[in-house]
């Protein structure tokens, strides 16, 4: 029996097996959930302060997907100073969406999702009012 000639064949096929394995592991996609996952993370403090005022808020806002071509955002406090509406997705990063507060007096807004896949969404409301910043996320399936 030779047997040099099948630990060679061995070692050969383990060989191969190791360059597919480094090979499929250096093109999959490795996402964070966010960009400035650290930085964000080292500011996460002022995040607690937020969500803390939100809790103290006697009517907080509302978001509801009206239907599946507008979001409307209702706040029962009308004095918003600045802020924002970020649709995020988690398990795509390019479809996520950012808009704009309107800081007119009315109470409620309505912001068009045309162009959105359908699937579930973070929707992470940022603003500003009487010189606190507030943080409302909720999660809406489109």
């Amino acid at each position: 029996m030779n047997f040099g000639k099948w630990i060679v064949v061995s070692f050969v096929l383990f060989a191969v097996f190791i360059g597919t394995l480094v090979t499929v592991c250096i093109r999959e996609d490795v996402n964070l959930v966010s960009n400035d996952y650290y930085k964000e993370e080292l500011a996460y403090q002022e995040q607690i302060e937020r969500l803390n005022n939100t809790e103290k808020l006697v009517q907080k806002p509302t978001i509801k997907l009206t239907d599946h071509t507008s979001l409307q955002v209702e706040f029962k406090q009308n004095a918003v100073q600045e802020g924002e509406l970020k649709l995020f997705c988690p398990s795509n990063p390019k479809m996520d969406k950012k808009f704009k507060l309107s800081t007119s007096g009315t109470g409620s807004q309505v912001f068009e999702l045309s162009g959105l896949q359908s699937g579930m969404y973070k929707a992470q409301l940022l603003w500003t009012m009487d010189g606190k910043e507030f943080y409302l996320e909720e999660i809406i399936n489109i």
